[in-house]
């Protein structure tokens, strides 16, 4: 099976970033900081549009220092994490650490994710600075060939 090559982004000159109202989960990695909140809510209007399936636990569960143990009791493992396409090819957990975790725990080999693309996460950027800076990293993953 071939796989897809993935495009150089374009900058949008009309990008408004995500906002970041009082009670907004966000994701934080480094520069990069996303509204999880607003990212949920258009996950369940457009599923129809992204991406869902299997995935295998071992291969996205990373040991976490920072997971809340009383959080992953309560969380249900049926319900699909969300993937983010943060370089060609390579996609990070962007909500659903506490449920991999879980699987994880429970010995399931696979969970569902939805995955989604950057034209699909990128929206939900929370600033101007962390947009352009995304489209650079991203094409200079492609301008080096590292895909």
């Amino acid at each position: 099976m071939l796989k897809k090559k993935s495009k150089l982004l374009s900058v949008n000159k009309n990008y408004v970033p995500s906002s970041d109202d009082d009670g907004d989960e966000l994701y934080r990695n480094g520069i990069f900081v996303f509204n999880i909140t607003k990212m949920i809510e258009y996950v369940c209007k457009h599923k129809d549009e992204i991406v869902l399936e299997s995935i295998e636990v071992k291969a996205y569960r990373k040991g976490f220092s920072e997971l809340t143990e009383s959080h992953i009791d309560k969380t249900d493992v049926a319900s699909p994490i969300i993937l983010a396409e943060i370089s060609p090819g390579r996609y990070n957990v962007i909500n659903g650490n506490h449920r991999l975790e879980k699987a994880y725990r429970m010995e399931m080999e696979y969970i569902t994710a939805y995955k989604l693309k950057p034209e699909q996460h990128m929206p939900f950027l929370t600033s101007l600075k962390a947009y352009h800076a995304y489209i650079e990293y991203w094409n200079s993953k492609i301008k080096d060939g590292i895909l």
